[in-house]
């Protein structure tokens, strides 16, 4: 929304320097997104001083800066940058009376549902959602000061931290619906239990006002309960005649799911074009925040089977030529390892050749690390996987994993790349772990190899 340099200062409770302008651009935090018009925002990271690119800021067309000492060019001093931006966000929030807004937390599938939503409701009208995952305290007021008297739908995504996250983060947003998609092991290591995880994520709940609606999963034994407060509404998803929405006569063509949404006010055919029978739960999540804003059934079907994939390295299936690649290297945790493995094995059953999972660390599951590894290590060999490759981490290593799955192990990737000549036409190969990990690099070794050798075979 268009505002003057000095009343935005008024409102972060600052002081603006400079000859007084009107403000109409985006507000950016890294100096090399910043476009003509936009707003830099100089935040202290634990490694570089956002104040140190204000220059290059300007360079590229900054015409304000948000800072907490004095620099180059038109600029407005607070005490706290990231709480000057969180109350201008507010102030922008409250005066968008028509705005509606969704908030979306749990420990997967946040960034999948935000994008499935953001195709239902952009059918809709003007829909404003981050990029990537921007689900924090800069994230989120960040996404919200993209939207402006134009803007009908805003949705948010919400991670935390620490317990208190995202509390901070609804009060600052207000959402008009809530979304909980599951409590899992995600940040165990940080949480310390899964009670704590749900604790945070129904913060969410918790902080909505009367009116609004918690739209909650049925897929973990926390989230239905969420909602103690009486004067928030609820609808729950799944796959239970029970669910108000939920998915009938679920089928897997190729992989991809196949259903009938099924809501109050009816029954639609959905046909998913992303990979795996996980994102069910995503599709009907989305599906339950469209419903709760008034979309016709009808419409959150056809927005849903014609959402494609926009994210990278998110169960990104290629088909390379008589090979079959899932790049699921985006991250990972126990119950997306899981989801990724059984959809290999799938795959495997109707490509006809060998399975062969590539799986690094997964980070970030406290005193339970070696536990969980070793679990996703047995359920491989339970789901038939004919080789399991692992990168790193031993502990997905046992003797419980069934004698039919051969194991490889290899302290790194390079050491890895002695298997690429193995694969034969109508394998499937899935690589996965962590982000930290980068196995991005194994998945496009595995490209590059076999693009080489059909190639050279030609």
């Amino acid at each position: 929304m268009k505002m003057k340099a000095a009343q935005i200062a008024k409102v972060m409770g600052g002081s603006f320097h400079g000859e007084d302008l009107e403000i109409n651009g985006e507000f950016h935090f890294d100096s090399r997104q910043v476009t003509p018009g936009s707003v830099f925002i100089a935040l202290n990271g634990e490694t570089q001083d956002g104040h140190d690119f204000v220059k290059s800021a300007l360079t590229n067309g900054a015409v304000l800066s948000i800072v907490n000492r004095s620099v180059a060019g038109p600029h407005i001093i607070v005490p706290d940058v990231l709480g000057g931006i969180a109350k201008l966000a507010t102030n922008l929030r409250n005066q968008l009376s028509t705005l509606k807004i969704v908030a979306i937390t749990g420990s997967q599938g946040k960034t999948t549902t935000k994008d499935m939503l953001h195709s239902i409701l952009s059918s809709q009208g003007q829909c404003v959602a981050p990029i990537g995952s921007y689900n924090n305290d800069i994230g989120v007021p960040i996404t919200l000061l993209k939207c402006n008297e134009k803007t009908q739908f805003c949705i948010l995504e919400m991670g935390a931290r620490h317990l208190g996250d995202i509390a901070r983060l609804t009060e600052l947003a207000s959402p008009d619906v809530g979304v909980v998609l599951k409590v899992g092991t995600a940040h165990l290591g940080e949480f310390g239990s899964r009670a704590k995880i749900a604790e945070t994520k129904g913060e969410l709940i918790l902080g909505l006002k009367p009116g609004a609606t918690a739209v909650l999963g049925t897929y973990d034994e926390f989230t239905p309960k969420m909602n103690a407060n009486s004067s928030v509404k609820t609808i729950t998803f799944g796959e239970s005649t029970s669910c108000l929405i939920r998915a009938a006569d679920l089928e897997l063509h190729g992989g991809f799911p196949a259903f009938d949404l099924v809501t109050p006010e009816g029954r639609e055919h959905v046909e998913l074009q992303l990979l795996g029978v996980h994102q069910v739960p995503n599709a009907l999540a989305a599906a339950g925040a469209a419903f709760a804003l008034g979309v016709s059934t009808a419409d959150i079907a056809a927005a849903l089977s014609t959402h494609q994939n926009t994210g990278k390295w998110r169960m990104e299936l290629t088909d390379l030529d008589g090979l079959t690649l899932i790049n699921d290297s985006y991250n990972a945790n126990p119950e997306s390892m899981s989801a990724a493995l059984r959809t290999l094995s799938l795959l495997t059953q109707e490509r006809g050749g060998n399975s062969w999972a590539f799986v690094g660390k997964m980070h970030e599951l406290g005193k339970e690390s070696e536990e969980l590894h070793r679990k996703v290590g047995q359920l491989a060999g339970e789901l038939g996987i004919d080789h399991l490759v692992v990168i790193g981490e031993r502990s997905y290593i046992s003797d419980a994993i069934s004698r039919n799955t051969t194991i490889h192990f290899y302290p790194d990737q390079n050491s890895a790349t002695e298997l690429l000549q193995r694969f034969d036409s109508g394998d499937v190969v899935l690589v996965k772990a962590s982000r930290a990990e980068h196995l991005e690099v194994t998945a496009e070794q595995i490209a590059n190899s076999w693009s080489e050798r059909m190639g050279a075979g030609s």
